[in-house]
């Protein structure tokens, strides 16, 4: 297969096709949970901290309003959540773990730790990573 070194230098391509390969991975744990990974980005916000605006959860996910909306409306019809007006303003909704999250957090957030066999960097690689990746977004 001939090499094609303009794509294959693109820092954003390296990062797409990690991903994306990253993403064909979780699919089979997430299939239990019939979940997808954006999905399972939402309830893993939650499960850090929920009872939270929608407002906020966009800013802890990084997803807008238009790509939220609809996961949280998924979320909710698969009972994972609820969204809770706020009694001080009808307009702004909370958003609320059911006790069906509740029951299988402990699996879910167990997801990423099965991840971790699949990988073949060690932990200090793979923390070093995260460091580029999360300086590389604040500079973005």
């Amino acid at each position: 297969m001939k090499e094609n070194s303009i794509l294959d230098g693109q820092l954003c391509f390296s990062l797409y096709s990690v991903t994306n390969a990253l993403i064909r991975q979780y699919r089979p744990l997430l299939k239990e949970f019939d979940l997808t990974y954006p999905q399972f980005v939402v309830l893993l916000a939650l499960y850090d901290q929920d009872d939270i605006p929608l407002r906020e959860l966009s800013e802890k996910t990084l997803f807008d309003s238009g790509t939220l909306t609809p996961l949280v409306q998924k979320l909710e019809a698969k009972g994972f959540l609820n969204r809770v007006s706020i009694a001080e303003d009808e307009r702004v909704k909370k958003v609320v773990l059911t006790p069906k999250a509740r029951d299988l957090q402990d699996k879910i957030v167990a997801i990423p730790k099965q991840m971790r066999c699949f990988m073949r960097m060690d932990d200090e690689e793979l923390e070093m990573l995260r460091t580029f990746s999360k300086k590389l977004l604040l500079d973005l």
